[in-house]
């Protein structure tokens, strides 16, 4: 018994003089076993270094219209050709970036904002009111997400913000009901009563306990919703719904110049749907290793 208890402590001090790998390190490590986390991480980056010096990067003003340079076909001077009227589709493209990542980013900022804290309320207090929340839920949920932003947008109208708004207004009911879940989880532990029983008020227990707790599922959530809102306002886009023209959209560049020019200048449409499809397929992938690396439940199952 002795011998085994020496080689238990021999051990705890072997672990604890061990050099703790640098965050360097560490990262190289996670890379290696997500290496599709990391490529798609490395996209989102050239992303967002696109769309911050998109005026640096861009050869041409993206409202510059050139009619003797109609549809003209990629070359030399338009790398990715021009549209129908004589606007360079590179530099569209590199604008369009900065929209798509600004109304990702801001809409999915707003409604996991907004989904944490009407989560957080229903999943700690509940009662009536929870109830309440719950049935205007289950109403939303009866209709797909693009279908509610469609109706949205409608009322709205065609702006970059209410396309903001919109997708905000999509992901808070949904989002919010895996919160309300999580707290409710986290508000059966033992911790919970006893911060209770030291005085502790409702909201330094929601601060300070429940919502460190249920950091994980929000920050899925996050990253999961990113690809989704881009596709989102490029498909209202698509549809005459959301950025208004001439404002370069990846969305509106498919449905405009791209669709009207299909057969006579196919590139019209093939870099626009291009970036679309790498942007989406790169936040979906980072959004599967977020999720991996957050969940325990999934931890060692990849």
């Amino acid at each position: 018994m002795r011998s085994n208890r020496l080689a238990a402590e021999a051990t705890i001090v072997e672990e604890a003089l061990r050099p703790k790998p640098s965050r360097l390190q560490g990262a190289l490590s996670l890379a290696r076993q997500k290496p599709l986390g990391a490529a798609s991480l490395v996209i989102i980056v050239v992303l967002v270094v696109v769309a911050v010096l998109a005026p640096l990067l861009a050869p041409y003003d993206p409202y510059q219209v050139n009619y003797g340079a109609r549809l003209a076909p990629p070359g030399s001077r338009f790398l990715f050709g021009a549209d129908g009227v004589g606007r360079d589709v590179l530099s569209r493209v590199i604008f369009g970036a900065r929209i798509s990542l600004y109304v990702g980013v801001t809409a999915v900022t707003i409604g996991t904002l907004g989904a944490s804290i009407l989560g957080l309320i229903c999943g700690f207090w509940g009662g009536k009111l929870d109830f309440v929340i719950q049935r205007f839920v289950d109403a939303k949920m009866c209709f797909p997400a693009i279908i509610l932003a469609l109706a949205l947008m409608t009322v709205l109208g065609a702006s970059i913000n209410n396309v903001v708004i919109a997708i905000a207004i999509v992901i808070i009911p949904g989002d919010s009901r895996i919160v309300r879940g999580a707290v409710l989880s986290v508000k059966e532990n033992p911790y919970i009563e006893a911060a209770r029983c030291l005085g502790a008020s409702n909201w330094r227990i929601i601060l300070r306990h429940i919502l460190p707790n249920v950091t994980a599922p929000i920050l899925i959530m996050y990253s999961a919703w990113l690809g989704a809102a881009i596709l989102t306002e490029a498909s209202l886009s698509f549809l005459g719904l959301g950025t208004p023209p001439p404002m370069p959209s990846w969305g509106g560049m498919l449905s405009g110049e791209g669709r009207r020019n299909m057969e006579q200048a196919p590139w019209l449409a093939i870099f626009p749907g291009l970036a679309i499809s790498m942007t989406i397929f790169a936040f979906n992938l980072f959004g599967d290793a977020v999720r991996d690396v957050w969940d325990p439940r999934l931890r060692g199952t990849r």
